[in-house]
């Protein structure tokens, strides 16, 4: 079937209505190695083909506050970014942020095993809005380098 690597890109309103929280921090995917000495690698988005944006991948879980059951309440969305992205708001709670995603892109897969299967998704984002780490605008604070525009 050609769908089966086919990612869609809905509106971020459309597919989380009452937006999302971040579930703690934002960390690097990191590639399995057997050797548990070798150092630890960050996986990049590229698949065996070498087809893919050799963006670096990081995994932040979220929680839906619209999802039925505990089941789909929380669920991990992967970033695709050469930066870490980072939420522009702080915590409402502890461990919680209010986040917005950026390139939303889903893919169903299925979820479960034996005759307990379902359909999950794959969720991954090129950032969150607001974010001003350098994944999608410069950084908010040039520095001395970069020399500052004339009124």
């Amino acid at each position: 079937m050609a769908l089966k690597d086919v990612w869609f890109s809905p509106a971020f309103g459309e597919a989380f209505p009452k937006g999302l929280f971040l579930l703690g921090e934002i960390a690097a995917v990191t590639e399995f190695s057997t050797d548990r000495n070798a150092p630890k690698r960050q996986k990049v988005d590229l698949d065996n083909e070498g087809n893919g944006t050799g963006k670096r991948l990081w995994k932040g879980t979220v929680t839906d506050p619209t999802a039925m059951g505990a089941k789909n309440a929380s669920f991990d969305v992967v970033f695709v970014a050469d930066v870490q992205p980072v939420p522009a708001v702080g915590e409402v709670v502890p461990g919680m942020t209010p986040i917005e995603l950026e390139g939303l892109q889903v893919k169903p897969k299925v979820a479960g095993s034996g005759e307990y299967k379902s359909i999950g998704w794959n969720v991954r984002a090129t950032g969150i809005k607001g974010d001003t780490s350098g994944a999608k605008q410069a950084p908010a604070d040039p520095g001395a380098v970069r020399q500052a525009k004339a009124a």
